[in-house]
This record gives structure tokens, sequence and C-alpha cells, in this order.
């Protein structure tokens, strides 16, 4: 098991290592000391699980799911003091967490369960945890309405009503609109945690739509589903993500 630190205070993060180094079959891969620097370590070194503090300077711990997104998120365990955040990752009971200071055994326990997750197949344990991870970045506020981005006669405010597609491309999202295409610097993960999820689907690691804007599903090969837009244009519902959703398409 890879393992990445993340904590603004380096005595914690001493700390976590010199525990960690006791616990067969796990290797600390890289340590971060703010947010900022935890998204860019995450992607750099694809962590199997984040010890994460929630309580940091500039972009705090759910910041940090926020900005990386809760679908490319690795497993997460919250390294945090007794907050309403720690309330919440126990009342979903699908995030772990560590009070400092870190109490062996507990460290233990929680290197375990992951562990377990890690080894389990794509289903329930794994969408439970990201269902956990959103439920906790939907604390931060309501879904996006507009966003500023710069066309042709400068800054606008888009309406997101008005996105049919939004496809990652390198450290930016391409927004496809029917007034253009606009480019905004970001990461897809994090405007899928902003947007409504009752109107807009994530169908695969690079494209967003908006549910409206689809004309066609058709079957595709190995479970995918072919995606057309009003527009024609086409693109890949895999079956990875079409798992995650189905419980919000079917009954019971």
């Amino acid at each position: 098991m890879r393992a990445l630190i993340v904590d603004d205070e380096a005595p914690a993060r001493r700390r976590l290592t010199r525990l960690l180094a006791t616990i067969e079959d796990l290797e600390v891969v890289g340590e971060a000391e703010s947010g900022d620097e935890a998204v860019t370590r995450i992607a750099e070194l694809e962590p199997d699980v984040v010890f994460l503090d929630i309580q940091m300077p500039g972009l705090n711990g759910v910041g940090v799911v926020k900005a990386v997104g809760v679908d490319e998120m690795p497993l997460v365990i919250f390294v945090t003091a007794f907050d309403e955040h720690a309330v919440a990752a126990f009342e979903v009971r699908a995030l772990d967490y560590l009070l400092k200071p870190v109490v062996p055994d507990r460290l233990r326990s929680a290197v375990e369960r992951a562990r377990e997750m890690l080894s389990a197949p794509l289903g329930a344990a794994t969408l439970q945890q990201v269902e956990a991870m959103a439920s906790l970045v939907r604390i931060e506020g309501p879904p996006l309405t507009r966003l500023l981005v710069q066309g042709e006669r400068g800054a606008q405010l888009l309406l997101v009503d008005s996105i049919d597609l939004a496809r990652a491309e390198r450290n930016y999202v391409v927004l496809y609109t029917p007034q253009g295409t606009f480019r905004v610097r970001g990461t897809i993960g994090a405007l899928a945690d902003r947007l409504d999820a009752t109107r807009f689907l994530r169908v695969n690691r690079s494209d967003i739509v908006r549910m409206d804007a689809i004309r066609e599903l058709q079957p595709w090969s190995h479970g995918d589903y072919r995606i057309v837009l009003g527009d024609g244009r086409a693109l890949l519902w895999s079956r990875r993500y079409r798992a995650q959703q189905a419980s919000a398409f079917e009954l019971g």
C-alpha cells in the first residue's frame, strides 16, 4: 500500500511517518504540507491512501477532495481534531478518521480497513466511499449556477445550464455551449463536485454532460453506452461510472 501524508504541521507528519514505518507492506511515498501541494502530489504519486489533515491554512482537507474530484480521490483517512467534519465522517461510517495525537492501535485498524477496501472489487464499498466524500464536499456550498469565463468580448458569467458538455484538457476544462466554447482552469473532478447531480452526469474520466442535452443512448461494447448529444457529438458512458450512478436511474 502506498501512502501520502498531508499535514501542515511538521511534527505531526514526522509522528505519522514513524508510526506507519512499523506497519508491514505500507510505504510512505510522499508528504505535503499544504492543501495545494497535496493536490499536486496526489496527481504525481497516485497513492493508494491519503492521510489527510482537515484543518489547514488555505485549502483544507475537504477542499483537497473537492479540487482532486471525488471520483479521482484515493482512499482518505482523515487526521484531525474532533470537529464537525470528523463528526460527519463518523456519521456516514464510510470514511475513517484519526484523532491527534494518533494512537498506534487505532492507526493499524484504519490501515487494515483501507486494505480491505482496496482489495475489494469495484462495488458497494467503493461506492460508499465516493458517496461519503461527496456528502462532505456538499457541506461546502450549493451547486454552481453561473461560471466566470473569458469570451471574445471579455469576461462573462456563463449559465451552467447552457453547458452541454464539459471535457478535461490537461489543467483546463473545455465547456461546450450553444454560445460557443470556453476554457476554464481547473479539473473535471472539481467541476463535477460543484454541479447539480440531478442535471449533470459524469460519464467517464474526462467528460460531464448535461442530461437534457443527450439525444440518444446506444448500448455499446463491454457494458459501456454510447451517448449522442443534440449537436451530434458522441462520447462513451463507461461501465465504471455507470455502475456508480446506477441507483439514480433505477427503482428500488
